[in-house]
């Protein structure tokens, strides 16, 4: 359910602080596009070609959004974006004036920015004067020379970064928010945000080999994923309890950054698959699939012992009774009871039927019926994934495509494949994990095979 800014928004401001990163200087936060005008002109003339100033524009754009994005200077601790210092980042003078046609220039080409085809993150637009100090990014004087010349903006700023640059244009406006998702994520949780972290520990343990691999990115937090937050944990010193709070959250953040080079015009990039939503970011009226039957089906235990949820029907679409319901629930616990299924919403209903399970009488709880609570996938134990196996390996005595397993508690490629296998039968989506759907449907099917087997008997 969780879910992250993972495509590049402009920000609605930046907070810039006005020295070097660990001064004590103070911290100005302004609109991004003052920030870009005001960077522009204390960077290049006014009397300049349009053509240089577009490209030079568009430099200190991707420049600025690329400090956002990755969170150069908030994973490392600190509380602003970008400094002032020219050295390291953009020369923004505090309070200074502004030239009209950069303003104007501006206010056209705020939202768009340059990266790589293929890549999500906004380009490190390294550049520098071109005369006294020169780097391998754009030259601003030789800009200035390529556009007297009537070279466009786009061939400007491949003459510096290569032919392989895209512009994105008109980009959306978003306000400002950090990427922390605002609650641990642990053994259990699942959403975007965990797939995230997923798919950030895999490509930092190609650097650091400690680490384990999760054999699944699909943002469900099992064990794997808890076995490689501890590692990652322990190889830069953090506390070790496989939980991901704001401290580790950051770390993962920077070190995946450091290891691809987002912040170098040599950065690997990141691809879009690797930011693609898995989960919804919330539920509403209208909305169908997984999502609403896990939703639908933890309301509907919860109305079991709870009178101030009505029953409802576990069908996969988000209707009007649903909706109900929701907002009967959000209404008992303090929410604004508009029906939505924000993340908030989410954790509490999870954080209710977990609840709800621990107090149940144990020949309750042992039930068929009864979902454990939370999606079971690779690196799980315990006696739910026993459960799990002994249903598949009833059910393969009557399908011959269900292969059987070892009936042993851990939840391994074998299990996995079962799940599959099962799934492709049924006309589930093929994840291999089991969530309320998939095991509603293995208890259900096992019943169903059970019976007709003691009727046949008698």
């Amino acid at each position: 359910m969780n879910g992250e800014a993972n495509l590049p928004f402009i920000p609605e401001t930046i907070t810039v602080h006005l020295g070097a990163p660990s001064s004590g200087a103070p911290n100005v936060t302004v609109p991004f596009q003052d920030y870009i005008k005001n960077v522009a002109s204390s960077e290049i003339y006014p009397t300049w070609s349009e053509n240089a100033l577009r490209a030079n524009i568009l430099a200190q754009i991707s420049f600025a959004l690329n400090r956002v994005y990755t969170e150069y200077y908030r994973s490392r601790g600190y509380d602003f974006d970008i400094t002032n210092s020219p050295s390291i980042d953009q020369s923004y003078i505090n309070g200074r004036d502004i030239f009209d046609n950069i303003s104007r220039i501006t206010d056209e080409i705020f939202t768009d920015y340059l990266r790589r085809p293929g890549s999500v993150e906004p380009l490190f637009a390294l550049y520098c004067n071109g005369t006294t100090v020169t780097c391998d990014g754009l030259s601003q004087w030789g800009s200035e020379a390529l556009g007297r010349a009537g070279r466009t903006p786009y061939e400007i700023l491949t003459e510096y970064y290569g032919d392989d640059l895209t512009i994105v244009r008109d980009a959306p406006i978003a306000g400002p928010a950090e990427s922390y998702p605002g609650v641990p994520l642990r053994l259990g949780s699942s959403g975007n945000d965990v797939r995230s972290i997923q798919v950030k520990l895999n490509r930092i343990r190609q650097n650091y080999p400690a680490i384990p691999k999760i054999t699944l990115e699909n943002g469900i937090f099992g064990r794997e994923t808890e076995n490689a937050v501890r590692e990652f944990q322990r190889i830069f010193s953090l506390t070790q309890d496989g939980i991901v709070g704001r401290a580790t959250w950051y770390r993962i953040g920077q070190i995946y950054a450091g290891v691809k080079s987002l912040s170098d015009l040599a950065s690997e990039g990141i691809p879009i698959e690797d930011v693609t939503l898995i989960f919804p970011r919330e539920l509403s009226i209208g909305d169908r699939g997984v999502g609403v039957t896990e939703l639908q089906y933890l309301l509907s235990f919860i109305s079991d012992f709870s009178p101030y949820v009505p029953k409802i029907a576990v069908d996969g679409i988000f209707g009007e009774k649903t909706r109900e319901a929701v907002k009967d629930f959000q209404t008992y616990y303090g929410f604004d009871s508009d029906g939505v299924v924000s993340v908030p919403v989410w954790e509490k209903i999870v954080s209710v039927y977990r609840g709800l399970l621990s107090s149940v009488p144990g020949d309750y709880f042992n039930s068929l019926d009864v979902y454990f609570g939370a999606p079971l996938t690779i690196g799980d134990r315990g006696i739910y994934v026993q459960r799990v196996q002994d249903i598949i390996n009833y059910l393969a005595n009557f399908y011959p495509s269900i292969p059987k397993v070892s009936v042993d508690g851990i939840y391994g490629p074998a299990t996995a494949s079962a799940v599959r296998a099962f799934q492709r039968l049924r006309g589930i989506s093929e994840s291999g994990l089991v969530g309320a759907t998939t095991y509603g449907d293995l208890a259900r099917e096992y019943e169903r095979l059970m019976e007709q087997s003691r009727v046949g008997a008698e």
